[in-house]
């Protein structure tokens, strides 16, 4: 194209020079203004061409498969041989399903740090919480507002709380009512038809003691001659001894005690041992706190129901998984319950 320009500047000085040139220098100019317009021309059909050809194609967008979803699961009481089965169940089952899975959780039931933790894995946006449930306004929030506002699945293991109170998409764990009923029988059976029997449970009203107390008492409600006494206290030793000493101060010709709140067993345990034996007691509770079993071991409990944790962990990370990839939908909103069985001293020696 310099060439080209080159030339008409010539063209025109010539043009100037020599007036008998001027249509000779016409023609030129004239040819030359139509090859670079069909040039241009042909530039313009070669580019459409492309752009319409078969051949060539828009860029794709980019799609992509979710195949490892982000999991966290969490519980009150870390590192008890309870919670280290369901998380270690979890993991297996995890690796299996492709999905990362992080384990978290607090000691000791510091409910602040354990519903901290909660609060950090919503806002940190995962996938889906398996999740310890706490019946508390603070919970309920957590997994019916913040949660349910970042569209992330809340399945609860262990302990339920309310679907309505807290829209979590299922449960996974041990029928709570039922192990009520279990126990109970299991009571009438060692004890007999007739007796005093002290239920000791938590004051805080959990929903999965609540159904473990109606259980309870919808068997021995059939048998008159067997009286119920209520005991309620917290989760701190000094409370535990307190009402334990009250209600054998109470019902001097107690029979039986049920631990209802598994965690306070041993504490309770203790407290009736500064009065005499345990020997003449029959005494039960829940296996999933630390100390259970080996209070079977020793004599001191005749009784616990017994539940399946590493049932609980694979089978919460499965409902999970399937639920992600709408393999599994709707999930039962009443729950998945695991195995249960009552577990005796003898079973266990």
């Amino acid at each position: 194209m310099k060439y080209v320009f080159s030339l008409i500047c010539a063209t025109i000085k010539l043009v100037k020079s020599n007036e008998r040139g001027k249509v000779f220098v016409r023609k030129i100019v004239i040819t030359l203004l139509t090859l670079i317009c069909g040039f241009l021309f042909y530039l313009t059909v070669m580019s459409a061409t492309k752009v319409f050809t078969t051949d060539w194609q828009l860029p794709e967008t980019k799609v992509t498969a979710q195949s490892n979803f982000r999991l966290v699961l969490i519980s009150q009481d870390l590192d008890t041989p309870f919670w280290n089965q369901v998380g270690a169940e979890a993991q297996k089952q995890a690796k299996s399903d492709n999905v990362s899975l992080e384990v978290w959780g607090s000691y000791g039931n510091n409910h602040d740090d354990f519903l901290k933790k909660m609060e950090v894995a919503i806002y940190s946006q995962v996938d889906g919480i398996i999740v310890q449930g706490l019946d508390t306004d603070r919970f309920k929030e957590l997994a019916k507002t913040k949660a349910a506002a970042y569209g992330i699945p809340i399945i609860t293991v262990a302990n339920d709380v309310s679907v309505e109170e807290s829209l979590r998409r299922t449960y996974v764990g041990s029928d709570q009512y039922l192990a009520g009923n279990m126990i109970a029988k299991q009571l009438v059976k060692d004890m007999g038809v007739t007796g005093d029997v002290i239920l000791i449970h938590n004051s805080e009203q959990q929903f999965y003691q609540e159904q473990r107390l109606m259980g309870i008492k919808d068997i021995l409600k059939n048998y008159p001659d067997i009286n119920i006494v209520d005991g309620e206290t917290n989760h701190t030793r000094e409370q535990v001894i307190a009402v334990t000493k009250g209600l054998l101060n109470k019902e001097p010709n107690v029979d039986a005690f049920i631990a209802v709140d598994a965690n306070i067993a041993e504490t309770m345990i203790q407290e009736i041992e500064r009065r005499s034996q345990v020997i003449p007691y029959y005494i039960y509770s829940f296996g999933d706190d630390t100390e259970s079993n080996t209070l079977l071991k020793q004599g001191k409990l005749d009784g616990i129901i017994e539940q399946s944790p590493g049932e609980i962990g694979k089978l919460s990370v499965k409902l999970m998984v399937d639920w992600l990839n709408n393999e599994t939908n709707p999930l039962h909103l009443e729950g998945y319950f695991t195995d249960i069985r009552v577990l005796k001293a003898k079973d266990i020696r």
